[in-house]
């Protein structure tokens, strides 16, 4: 797989984002989308060696358009020159989690993992349920050598202990959380190697996995929103 293709044509988007470039330029985009789907199939029989309910998953259905919403937002570039992709039980669904991979030239690719919406108040509320009753269990995750190698928690916050919780619960400031997620960053160096480099995404992907596994048992009765 070729990732100078992605990085390119990611970079020339940024450079001319707008919709009569992006038209003009659909050929680069559906090579270099093939390039990326090629990584999405790697990675997914790679991780499915310790995580087999991801591998059958096909890779198209787990990427994001690059078209943005720009109705609420004061940038009104219409394309988000990134590729991304969600690979979990459920593909691309948020819920249940799994392993997400930005590409986006100027080293803001990273790899990520557990739960970034924080619009759903069921999944926060379900998992501040599970983080107060399993406080050993979180404590063990996130205190692992492994993880905290490569990790911090991140996530949206209260500035306080919501409502119905303990304050001086052991995990109080992880209960202020509105989402929990994980996120490690990678170079463009890295990606224009990507033979070399991909060991290093599985491994980085596996050790997340204790913490994705936690946030699916608390998130396994949530229903998405119907739309």
């Amino acid at each position: 797989m070729n990732t100078q293709l992605i990085l390119n044509y990611l970079s020339e988007l940024s450079k001319n984002n707008n919709r009569d470039w992006y038209h003009l330029h659909k050929a680069e985009y559906k090579e270099a989308n093939e390039q990326f789907e090629a990584l999405l199939q790697t990675l997914i029989l790679e991780i499915g060696k310790t995580d087999k309910s991801i591998l059958h998953n096909v890779p198209g259905e787990l990427t994001f358009k690059l078209v943005r919403d720009t109705r609420f937002s004061h940038d009104k570039s219409p394309y988000n020159p990134a590729f991304r992709a969600h690979i979990a039980a459920k593909g691309k669904l948020p819920v249940p989690v799994g392993y997400y991979l930005m590409i986006k030239p100027g080293n803001e690719s990273f790899l990520g993992g557990g739960l970034f919406a924080d619009m759903f108040k069921d999944a926060t509320n379900m998992v501040r349920n599970y983080i107060a009753k399993n406080p050993e269990e979180w404590e063990q995750i996130i205190g692992a050598a492994e993880f905290q190698k490569y990790f911090t928690v991140q996530g949206t916050a209260l500035k306080n202990v919501p409502a119905g919780y303990e304050k001086e619960h052991p995990q109080a400031e992880y209960l202020k959380y509105k989402s929990w997620y994980l996120e490690y960053p990678v170079n463009d160096k890295d990606l224009l190697d990507i033979e070399s480099f991909m060991p290093k995404m599985v491994e980085v992907f596996t050790a997340m996995k204790p913490f994705n596994d936690y946030i699916n048992k608390a998130l396994e009765d949530f229903q998405m929103p119907a739309r």
